[in-house]
């Protein structure tokens, strides 16, 4: 599923993410299992989430077919891709491109439990290897 960085589909909104959050879980699915995924949580509508489907076909991000006479949508960028992005975004614009700095935050802020550490301190030794 990996694309291009020119055929990359425009950024993606939260309520647009909790959207592709339900068809990365399972796809395809209709407008009407998307909103019965999120919709009391969120207190959205259906026509609600017809439009955040439209907003996502428009950004390439989902692609729909007919089916009878209601469409199924499923994504089109994965969501390891749509993470990578995002987290290079992070990194990029809050910490001038480096990820060093950002685990010192999260280090001062002690937002890193103790088996988030070690789970750093794996994956560092699996890099150096």
């Amino acid at each position: 599923m990996a694309r291009p960085d020119d055929e990359r589909p425009d950024r993606i909104s939260e309520a647009e993410h909790a959207v592709m959050e339900v068809l990365w879980a399972r796809s395809p699915q209709t407008a009407a299992e998307v909103c019965a995924a999120v919709c009391e949580e969120r207190d959205w509508s259906l026509p609600t989430v017809k439009t955040l489907l439209s907003r996502l076909v428009a950004k390439q991000a989902v692609a729909t077919r007919p089916d009878g006479r209601r469409f199924l949508y499923s994504p089109l960028l994965s969501r390891a891709d749509y993470l990578g992005g995002e987290s290079r975004r992070l990194v990029d614009r809050l910490f001038g491109g480096r990820a060093a700095p950002l685990f010192a935050h999260l280090a001062q802020e002690e937002a890193l439990s103790e088996d988030d550490l070690a789970e750093i301190e794996a994956l560092l030794k699996e890099l150096r290897q």
